[in-house]
């Protein structure tokens, strides 16, 4: 596994929910450490999902640049088309593949299948085909796929006030 991309609404919950920038700039800055470690990242697409927000996701987005949110290159090009022919030929119905196609969700996975990358997100497999669900997708390629407190746990963050102590 190269590292971790993260789908837009990792961001998004982590913003409205569990790590507001107001009362929890340490999740904020984990993430920013982990990507220079690069071991965490995302999508040119995810940052253009994040940019209609036009609030302080947005600006925490636009100042991560290109470090962060990967341009995809020649291998994810090269997958791209693997993956719009399998959401293309699927159950799916035809709203749900359009959605799919044009929006970031296609791109991660094209870019995790091309790179080895871990995708984290807080969709979970859903039997529908009314949706194209993240992990589905990845089910079908052979991507490892988590929600972001697993993401967390395997990179072994700590988010403490004050000395560190063991858990019992």
């Amino acid at each position: 596994m190269t590292g971790h991309l993260l789908d837009t609404n990792v961001f998004i919950e982590a913003k409205n929910r569990h790590y507001g920038f107001d009362f929890y700039p340490a999740f904020w800055d984990w993430l920013v450490e982990k990507n220079h470690a690069g071991k965490v990242a995302s999508v040119k697409k995810v940052a253009e999902e994040l940019n209609k927000g036009e609030d302080d996701l947005t600006d925490w987005a636009e100042a991560r640049g290109d470090d962060f949110f990967l341009t995809p290159d020649k291998a994810v090009a090269d997958a791209f088309p693997t993956i719009s022919d399998w959401a293309k030929n699927s159950k799916y119905d035809s709203g749900a593949t359009l959605i799919f196609l044009n929006g970031a969700d296609c791109w991660i996975v094209a870019h995790a299948l091309a790179h080895d990358y871990t995708i984290v997100t807080h969709e979970v497999r859903a039997e529908t085909i009314q949706k194209i669900k993240i992990p589905n997708a990845c089910d079908n390629f052979g991507i490892h796929c988590v929600n972001p407190f697993e993401m967390l746990r395997h990179e072994q963050a700590r988010f403490v006030l004050g000395p560190s102590r063991e858990v019992a």
